[in-house]
């Protein structure tokens, strides 16, 4: 699948990006050239690799452990720590320029 000229004014559209004619003709280049390599990349027999579950393994993990257990050192407990308090709502507000009694007022930065 190519990327056209249509498929990157679109997407620069949705971005807000203003390009120039140069800008995507360099962009068309490079999407092109990166699907062109995934392509490639398609093309490899991968029959004999085995599915894994991380990319790599932590040094000193022992071997012997499987599956979940053995990436266990990369996760945590979901606890608060210190249970600490919120900044209090008004204090919050106190320096904003623009606020009224519950919420920050910011300038609308999208036009369309």
């Amino acid at each position: 699948m190519k990327v056209t000229e249509k498929d990157v004014a679109y997407v620069a559209d949705l971005a807000n990006l203003e390009l120039s004619e140069d800008e995507r003709r360099g962009m068309l280049r490079d999407l092109n050239s990166i699907l062109d390599y995934v392509d490639r990349l398609n093309e490899l027999d991968t029959s004999d690799v085995p599915p894994m579950a991380q990319v790599s393994d932590r040094y000193g993990v022992d071997e012997a452990k499987q599956g979940s257990e053995r990436f266990a050192y990369a996760s945590r407990e979901d606890v608060l720590e210190g249970l600490r308090k919120s900044l209090p709502h008004d204090e919050a507000l106190a320096n904003a320029p623009d606020a009224d009694e519950h919420f920050f007022r910011v300038p609308k930065v999208i036009e369309r």
